[in-house]
C-alpha cells in the first residue's frame, strides 16, 4: 500500500462540500474523479476535515492510499493531478507518507479562518460575509477570549446523523479577532469542530458585536446552557466567509 499525503486549496462556492455525495458535485468526488485516471484504479482517500457546501479551504490536508506500485513520482503526480482537477480546486503540495498515515486521525489541531466585511465588496463578496451594522469589536474580542479551553459546544453545534454519538466537548487552542482597514478576520484553532460549530460561533459573536447579547449570555452558551431566547442555529454565519486555513500535525 502506497500512501500520500496532500495539501490542498480549493474555493467552496460551485460544490456541495467536501464530503462525497449521490447526485451532488463535491470537492471530494472531484478529486477521485482525477486520482482514478492518475493511477488506473480506485484509491482510498479522506480529508482531515469536511467542510460544508461554500466554505473554502487555504490548507485541507488529505491522504491518498493506492493499492499497487506507483511509478510516477510525487512531482508528476501532482501535477497530472492538477491537469485533471477544476479550476478551483489545486493540489499545492504532494509527498511519499507512512501507510498508517491518516489525514483526520492524525491531526493534532484545525485553524480555520472567518472574513467580515464592513462595507459592499466587488471582488470579495464571495469570500466575506457582509455585516452592514456597526460592530464592536472590543465586545467581540471579550467574547471570543472566553472560548479558549475545554467547553460543551452542544449549543453551537448541528445534529450530525453521520456522528448522532459525537462527544459535544472540544478544546479549543486559540481565538483571536483582528481589523485590516474594512476586513475583521476571526482565526479560531481547535482540536476538532462539530458540523457548523465555527459558523455558529462567528454568528453569535457578530450578536456580541451589535450589542444584541450579552457577554453572560454568551458565557452561559460556552457553559452548554441553551435558552430559548438566544437562537443559535438562526444565527449561522454564511459559509462564503469561512476558510479551512491550515491542518496541524
Amino acid at each position: 500500500m502506497i500512501c500520500f499525503k496532500v495539501l490542498l486549496e480549493y474555493d467552496g462556492t460551485r460544490y456541495s462540500g467536501w464530503q462525497e455525495q449521490k447526485n451532488a458535485r463535491t470537492v471530494m468526488g472531484e478529486i477521485r474523479k482525477a486520482a482514478r485516471q492518475v493511477f488506473g484504479s480506485d484509491v482510498e482517500m479522506q480529508g482531515a476535515g469536511r467542510t460544508d457546501a461554500g466554505v473554502h479551504a487555504l490548507g485541507q490536508a488529505m491522504h491518498i492510499k493506492v493499492p499497487a506500485q506507483v511509478k510516477q513520482s510525487p512531482a508528476v503526480i501532482k501535477q497530472r493531478l492538477n491537469d485533471l482537477l477544476p479550476a478551483d480546486i489545486v493540489v499545492l503540495d504532494l509527498q511519499f507518507a507512512h501507510r498508517n498515515f491518516h489525514a483526520r486521525h492524525d491531526a493534532r489541531s484545525r485553524v480555520y479562518v472567518y472574513q467580515i466585511s464592513r462595507r459592499k465588496q466587488a471582488f470579495m463578496k464571495r469570500y466575506v460575509w457582509w455585516v452592514k451594522e456597526d460592530l464592536n469589536i472590543e465586545r467581540m474580542q471579550r467574547a471570543a477570549s472566553l472560548l479558549a479551553g475545554r467547553h460543551d459546544f452542544v449549543c453551537f453545534r448541528a445534529a450530525d446523523a453521520a456522528r448522532p454519538d459525537e462527544s459535544t466537548i472540544v478544546q479549543v487552542e486559540h481565538v483571536s479577532i483582528e481589523t485590516e482597514e474594512d476586513v475583521i478576520t476571526i482565526r479560531i484553532e481547535a482540536s476538532h469542530f462539530l458540523w457548523r460549530m465555527v459558523r455558529r460561533i462567528i454568528g453569535v459573536l457578530v450578536k456580541v458585536g451589535k450589542g444584541e447579547i450579552s457577554l453572560e449570555e454568551f458565557q452561559r452558551l460556552i457553559d452548554g446552557e441553551g435558552d430559548p431566547k438566544l437562537d443559535v442555529a438562526a444565527w449561522t454565519a454564511p459559509a462564503s466567509g469561512l476558510f479551512l486555513e491550515q491542518v496541524r500535525y
